[in-house]
């Protein structure tokens, strides 16, 4: 079977003569502002495996950047549509109930890290909707109209999202953003100032927070402090628990909400359900949490959740809309949650994440290019330079790593404020001998692209 295959190159140059005519047509019909560079062509995907319409086959460690933690077209998912199909597709939620929104936000509202005894659930589409969403429940329920977001993150590409993403190149040509966004300093330690310890630097990072009070916004009209448990665009950068720690007593003194977006880091990608469950564990679990892409395993789908008193403080018509919550996309988000549990899929997390943590401590030491190997869980970012003593960014040696891998059959993708991280995604439904096979070629392309 498609998912339990090697990567495997068989035409003489990528893309092949048939994917080539696809991309010829892409080209001709699609903006290219939606820019792809890779030379693939999906015709076919299982698993951890794409195949295109030549038959090359690659392995997937974008996985629709983190969408198919559970991979691609598994049969549980398939079925689950299916037979959803056959009774109806949708019903606005707004106009008639059905119960696979309602299952789904039972189940979801049960298994989140927040605060509170009791929680609500709504659906939307993408990870941009729930975070904006969260904003405005966060809006709706402190009465403020202010947010403090991070150096380094991403929350979308609305308006809205736009102003809370860092890397304000996709907001070009956009004029102005909406106002009451303040943006406080991630802690980045990797580049954290020269001189300072990784313990010396929390007390700095938090001071960052309480700044934005000084210099920017007071705190009384602060409505929440976003931050992703696991920088995703911003690089694989895991938040410390003692900065989250830090932050949440800063907001239960000054009444704000702290919202985790876990858009990308969510769905298992951690070792854990939800990366937040770890702030639980540590004491500053979040008032709020965004989620998205593995929810519903490729089908659009996105939830926001917490507490009741929260959830419900937002007046009637404010937040919904016309697909949140379509019934296949709950059919199938109902369905992942059953594979992760019935696969066993957290473990197998912290079983990939070990084992590629292991073999890149190995390139840290070995080649002068990698900089940095961070994450958590089966969410693990390499960072490049171009010697370890500048730390000196090396975005150009990424695109050559990435399009050597391509051309060997392995798919991966950039991150990082400066394009020089490479994250890993991969589906954790993929073999061994896949993760193996990766490994060798992601080795390979690092050797010769460093030389």
């Amino acid at each position: 079977m498609l998912k339990d295959e090697l990567p495997c190159i068989i035409t003489k140059e990528l893309p092949g003569p048939k994917a080539a005519e696809i991309i010829k047509r892409r080209a001709a019909s699609v903006p290219d502002a939606i820019r792809c560079i890779y030379p693939c062509v999906l015709d076919k995907a299982q698993g951890a495996v794409i195949e295109d319409p030549d038959g090359n086959r690659f392995l997937d460690w974008v996985g629709g950047v983190g969408v198919l933690n559970v991979g691609h077209s598994h049969p549980a998912l398939v079925k689950a549509v299916q037979e959803q199909a056959e009774k109806y597709f949708h019903g606005m939620f707004n106009i008639v109930t059905h119960e696979g929104y309602v299952s789904l936000a039972e189940k979801l509202g049960a298994r989140v890290p927040v605060r509170g005894e009791h929680n609500k659930v709504m659906f939307a589409n993408s990870g941009a909707e729930a975070d904006e969403n969260a904003v405005k429940i966060a809006k709706a329920f402190t009465g403020r109209s202010n947010i403090i977001v991070m150096s380094g993150a991403f929350h979308g590409r609305t308006l809205l999202t736009m102003a809370m993403t860092s890397k304000k190149a996709y907001a070009k040509g956009q004029g102005q953003l909406p106002g009451g966004i303040f943006r406080a300093e991630f802690p980045y330690l990797y580049r954290r100032p020269e001189g300072m310890s990784e313990a010396g630097a929390i007390p700095y990072y938090v001071k960052k927070i309480t700044d934005v009070f000084e210099e920017c916004a007071e705190a009384s009209s602060i409505a929440a402090v976003v931050i992703e448990p696991v920088q995703g665009e911003g690089g694989f950068i895991p938040a410390p628990i003692e900065y989250v720690q830090a932050i949440r007593k800063i907001c239960d003194e000054n009444g704000i909400l702290l919202v985790a977006d876990e858009v990308q880091c969510g769905y298992g990608r951690s070792g854990r359900l939800f990366a937040s469950e770890y702030w639980k564990d540590a004491g500053c679990a979040p008032d709020i949490i965004a989620s998205a892409k593995s929810i519903a395993g490729g089908v659009p789908l996105s939830a926001v959740i917490a507490r009741d008193e929260i959830m419900d403080s937002v007046p009637g018509g404010v937040i919904g809309g016309t697909y949140g919550g379509n019934a296949l996309a709950c059919a199938a988000g109902l369905k992942v949650l059953d594979v992760i549990d019935e696969e066993k899929l957290l473990d197998r997390a912290n079983e990939i994440g070990a084992k590629c943590l292991s073999r890149f401590s190995e390139w840290k030491e070995k080649y002068e290019c990698v900089g940095d190997v961070r994450g958590l869980g089966a969410m693990i970012g390499i960072e490049f330079v171009k010697n370890k003593a500048s730390k000196e960014p090396a975005p150009q040696l990424v695109s050559s790593i990435i399009q050597y891998a391509a051309s060997r059959g392995l798919l991966m993708e950039n991150a990082g404020t400066y394009n020089n991280v490479i994250r890993f995604l991969a589906p954790l439904v993929m073999t061994d001998a896949q993760l193996e096979a990766g490994l060798n070629i992601y080795e390979e392309a690092i050797a010769h692209c460093s030389k």
